[in-house]
């Protein structure tokens, strides 16, 4: 089961410095970004000299097979789990201290799900946040790029007994054990979430697991990386 095909398509919204259409196989994800000067109110007081950067993930009624209910006054704590994914990754490649007094903010909204959502929305919203950065760049608000390095998402998981990469929802529903791999272009872990959900795993499944996704993640950050040349 290979790796789906993706397409990035930038500047897919008019007004957001930074938006990317990103589709992984019938996965479809609007990811933008926004900023604004001023910080939340947790670092107005400890830490003024640098920015934040938070995200926001929504999966829109007709996403799904069946309507998916809009999260009104509280999200579920499935939202709220990704959402904290998405921004807790992106962090984890800005230099705060460029962006002093900035907050940005990172929307993800799925149109279309068929797995892999959430990988998706961190490959796609890296995207839109180098495109945002630049946009600042140029209009004089920041003097230097707080973006560190490319950085991507994959699942990863094992089907009778065989590892897959970038799981579609039929294979995900069928997968004995599930992995969500974010890495950077330098090979640098970011986060690694998974779990067996039918079967236990060994360290050999591990090892293989983690390569295929660094292998995987090496074309979606060359994917990226050509979707900013044109």
């Amino acid at each position: 089961m290979a790796q789906r095909n993706i397409k990035i398509t930038r500047n897919y919204l008019m007004h957001p410095p930074g938006s990317v259409l990103i589709k992984t196989g019938n996965t479809k994800v609007i990811c933008s970004v926004n900023f604004e000067a001023k910080l939340p109110a947790f670092l107005q007081n400890i830490i003024p000299e640098q920015g934040w950067l938070t995200a926001e993930y929504n999966m829109l009624p007709g996403a799904t097979d069946k309507r998916f209910r809009r999260e009104r006054s509280k999200v579920g704590g499935r939202t709220s789990e990704i959402q904290r994914l998405i921004g807790r990754c992106l962090r984890a490649i800005v230099d705060l201290t460029k962006i002093p007094g900035f907050t940005i903010y990172v929307d993800c909204d799925v149109i279309q799900a068929d797995g892999g959502t959430r990988t998706a929305s961190i490959t796609g919203s890296c995207v839109a946040l180098y495109d945002a950065f630049s946009q600042m760049l140029a209009r004089g608000l920041i003097s230097k790029n707080p973006f560190r390095e490319w950085m991507a998402a994959v699942s990863v998981g094992i089907i009778d007994g065989e590892i897959v990469v970038d799981l579609c929802y039929d294979e995900d529903s069928k997968a004995e054990v599930d992995f969500n791999i974010v890495m950077t272009e330098s090979d640098k872990i970011v986060e690694i979430q998974g779990t067996a959900e039918t079967a236990t795993f060994t360290k050999q499944d591990l090892d293989k697991m983690l390569e295929l996704g660094r292998k995987s993640i090496k074309k979606l950050i060359s994917e990226q990386k050509k979707s900013i040349q044109k």
